[in-house]
């Protein structure tokens, strides 16, 4: 992954806190793409890992969305507008 991928992905997550459970507000993180899941696959592989680095394991003590706008830069917006509004719900 290059400088440029980093920065590009971490500023598509957006966190939050979700619904309470048990032991607590579990954060979700937000993943936006203008690529399709499978053209990101070695991103989020790398998003997911830099997470489990610092102590979070999805399922476990954090939930991802994933949006994708799969090359309809159109869509982003939207996408961005509905994890946004995930928060409230």
């Amino acid at each position: 992954m290059n400088r440029r991928e980093l920065f590009l992905l971490l500023g598509s997550a957006v966190v939050w806190p979700a619904k309470a459970n048990s032991q607590g507000p579990v954060p979700t993180v937000g993943f936006l793409s203008s690529r399709s899941p499978e053209e990101s696959q070695h991103l989020v592989g790398a998003f997911l890992k830099g997470l489990g680095n610092t102590g979070f394991v999805v399922s476990k003590n954090v939930v991802i969305e994933y949006r994708w706008a799969q090359g309809r830069y159109d869509q982003l917006p939207a996408l961005a507008a509905e994890l946004v509004n995930e928060q409230y719900q």
